[in-house]
């Protein structure tokens, strides 16, 4: 009996030692940008584009970037939505819950959502060559959608198929047809819908590798989708590759915007979350 009590204490202490390892890298990290990062921003850098001279250390901001993220992630996560639904309802209501199809198309988005963000990009880079295409905010927005559509569909795939089966079987026998079951369905797995865009949101605004090749970059804000566009990450980037130590701190500075973004972003998901699990029936 003693050395089951051994063994629980010894367990319970290293799920303990395992969580401050984890909150103090955390605390770590949002330390280090708060504090680097709080002492050089300004107004002017998070409201104006970059002046002449800016990487080296003059006048301007990262106002370019910050826009293009926003471009890139709402028009990504929308058309990752858009995609991702209808496929998550195929593969739970028109599909049975045994069929092989669904099984072998569960594991292809479990590789797809394993690969790396630089994969994506290298093939959607060779992909807009064939067809003479040029870094663009289009390529930086279809990268990122490919990339995120896997965590979306496993994400809400999972939430899916805890649906409880009797429930469906009831909206069958009611006379309801498939599209209205549809309907009972989205509202029971709203929650999950929430989370795996908070996910994707996530992975799709700190994605440096795959915009590298397909948005390119540019000091100014895109007006259409065939221009370049920057991101904070590739701005991030760019500055700490600097020899200047203004420059360097500037990074921080964006980093510091970047995570506020992901911040309100997070906040805004829990809250719709607990909006949406409070009234789910």
């Amino acid at each position: 009996m003693k050395i089951k009590y051994i063994e629980e204490f010894a367990i319970k202490i290293l799920m303990a030692l395992s969580l401050l390892t984890v909150l103090g890298f955390v605390v770590g990290i949002i330390y280090t940008i708060f504090h680097r990062g709080w002492s050089c921003i300004s107004w002017e850098m998070v409201s104006s584009l970059p002046g002449g001279g800016f990487y080296i250390g003059k006048e301007g901001g990262f106002l370019n970037a910050i826009v293009g993220s926003l471009y890139i992630v709402i028009a990504s996560t929308f058309l990752g939505l858009l995609v991702s639904i209808p496929v998550v309802f195929y593969l739970n209501i028109f599909l049975k819950s045994h069929s092989k199809f669904a099984y072998i198309a569960r594991m292809a988005y479990d590789v797809l959502f394993g690969i790396p963000s630089i994969v994506y990009g290298a093939f959607a880079f060779t992909l807009m060559i064939w067809l003479g295409l040029r870094t663009s905010l289009l390529g930086g927005i279809l990268v990122t959608t490919l990339l995120i559509i896997p965590i979306l569909i496993r994400s809400m795939d999972e939430v899916a198929k805890n649906f409880p089966r009797d429930l469906l079987e009831a909206s069958y026998s009611l006379g309801a047809t498939r599209l209205e079951t549809l309907g009972v369905m989205l509202r029971q797995i709203a929650p999950g819908i929430a989370t795996a865009t908070l996910l994707s949101v996530g992975r799709a605004i700190g994605d440096a590798a795959g915009v590298m090749f397909t948005a390119g970059f540019s000091d100014s804000i895109p007006t259409s989708l065939s221009q370049p566009a920057a991101t904070l990450p590739l701005s991030i980037f760019f500055q700490l590759s600097a020899p200047q130590a203004e420059v360097q701190d500037r990074a921080y500075a964006a980093a510091l915007v970047l995570t506020i973004i992901v911040l309100v972003i997070s906040l805004a998901g829990r809250f719709i979350l607990h909006k949406f699990s409070k009234n789910k029936i």
